[in-house]
C-alpha cells in the first residue's frame, strides 16, 4: 500500500484518474475546520434516529395540506391568504401561481379544475409522492423499490416547459387568456 492510501483510505478503492499524484501533496493543504454551524448540523445529523428526516418531511407536507384546507385558496379574494406576492404588485401570474388553488382540487379529487389552475403541478405531484415513498420504503424498511432518477437532460426539459408555460400564461390575447388563473 502506498503512502496516499495509508494516509487517506478512502483513495484505496478509487480508481486511478490520471498520473499519479505525488504522497507529499496530498497533506500539503490541510483539511480546514468546519465553523460551529456546521459541527452542530453533523452532530444532529449522527445523532438523530432513522426516521427522523423521513417523519419531518411528512410533518412538512401535511402542514401544506392542513393549511391549504384551512384557507380554502379557491374563494380567496387577492389580497387574502393565502396570496402570491408578485401577482399582488405586478398583476403577473408567477410560475408557482394557481399551485394552492390546484393542491386544494387535488385534495377534493377534482383533476380538471386542479390541471386548470396549475397542470404541470398536477403532472409533477404523483412523481414526487412516488420519489418521497420510495426513499422512506428504502431508508425505514429496506424496501427495494425503483428509484426514480431524473436526468438533468430530463430536469432541464421540465424546467424549459415550466417557463415557457409562465410566460404564455401572462400573455394578454386569445388563445394565452386560458391560461389565466
Amino acid at each position: 500500500m502506498s503512502a496516499a492510501t495509508t494516509d487517506y483510505p478512502w483513495l484505496a478503492d478509487e480508481p486511478v484518474q490520471g498520473p499519479p499524484v505525488p504522497p507529499e501533496w496530498l497533506g500539503y493543504y490541510p483539511a480546514p475546520e468546519p465553523d460551529r454551524v456546521t459541527r452542530f448540523v453533523q452532530r444532529v445529523w449522527t445523532r438523530s434516529p432513522i426516521w427522523a428526516a423521513p417523519a419531518a418531511l411528512l410533518v412538512c407536507m401535511a402542514g401544506a395540506v392542513g393549511y391549504t384546507l384551512a384557507t380554502n385558496p379557491t374563494v380567496a379574494g387577492a389580497g387574502d391568504a393565502p396570496t402570491c406576492l408578485l401577482k399582488y404588485t405586478t398583476g403577473f401570474v408567477c410560475p408557482g401561481c394557481g399551485g394552492t388553488r390546484a393542491a386544494w382540487y387535488l385534495l377534493h379529487a377534482d383533476l380538471p379544475a386542479a390541471a386548470r389552475h396549475h397542470a404541470i403541478f398536477v403532472f409533477a405531484v404523483p412523481f414526487l409522492l412516488y420519489m418521497y415513498l420510495a426513499w422512506t420504503g428504502k431508508r425505514l424498511f429496506n424496501w427495494r423499490l425503483p428509484q426514480l432518477t431524473i436526468s438533468p437532460a430530463v430536469m432541464i426539459a421540465f424546467v424549459a416547459v415550466w417557463g415557457v408555460w409562465s410566460v404564455l400564461r401572462n400573455l394578454p390575447w386569445a388563445p394565452f387568456t386560458a391560461f389565466y388563473v
